[in-house]
């Protein structure tokens, strides 16, 4: 019997660019209202294994289930609205906060609904009053809190995310931690995070730990072994 809990499915992972072998027999699977983290040394695989789950990249063998379909059966940018992608560095657009959390809309071509980014700005312990402030005027914890936001203005299935708090201070870290498990808890949201945070590590409901060119060695529970 299927588990239709079961949103991702990765069967076989494997990536090689030339002779180096990146990512080898890489499985494991993502369940609605799981929080899942992605950790190991650099160089191990960890943003390469993201982007292609992402469908930035595609892999070398193996493939991905999503919703019991072949990704390659999805139509990108259908599969795009689903599985959103949080870059370690936030790339934000237009020239102030209200462009970039107006772009999710856009894309759908819907009006945007400005009292929705107010109250997630709020959530993530931004002022409303910041929708109209310039992109160049952001510390950098504001530029990752929009970006994050940004991808959060349609609630997608599945929420990628790669070292996004790495560069934040603990407070910001706290912020977006905070609202991330909340997501997870009620809106059932699922979430594969890339991280060498020691806390976040602890709070996730299972952990995968990579290697250069290895498969995945080690779990927090025997699934992800």
């Amino acid at each position: 019997m299927k588990n239709y809990n079961e949103i991702l499915i990765l069967d076989d992972i494997h990536y090689q660019i030339d002779d180096t072998l990146i990512l080898d027999s890489i499985f494991f699977k993502l369940k609605l209202g799981e929080f899942k983290l992605i950790t190991g040394p650099s160089g191990c695989g960890k943003s390469t294994l993201l982007k292609i789950v992402s469908s930035l990249i595609s892999p070398t063998r193996g493939k991905i289930i999503f919703g019991g379909s072949n990704i390659d059966d999805i139509a990108p940018d259908e599969y795009r609205k689903q599985v959103s992608y949080c870059f370690q560095t936030p790339s934000l657009f237009g020239e102030t906060v209200y462009d970039n959390l107006a772009l999710p809309y856009q894309i759908r071509k819907l009006k945007p609904d400005e009292k929705k980014m107010q109250q997630d700005l709020t959530d993530f312990s931004l002022s409303g009053s910041i929708l109209k402030k310039g992109i160049n005027e952001l510390s950098g914890g504001e530029k990752q809190r929009i970006s994050l936001i940004r991808n959060l203005q349609f609630m997608p299935k599945v929420l990628l995310l790669d070292e996004v708090t790495s560069a934040l201070d603990q407070d910001n870290k706290r912020s977006i931690n905070d609202m991330v498990h909340r997501l997870v808890s009620e809106q059932n949201l699922a979430v594969l995070w890339v991280t060498h945070d020691e806390d976040e590590i602890a709070y996730a409901h299972d952990v995968i730990t990579l290697r250069a060119n290895s498969p995945v060695i080690k779990g927090k529970t025997d699934e992800s072994a």
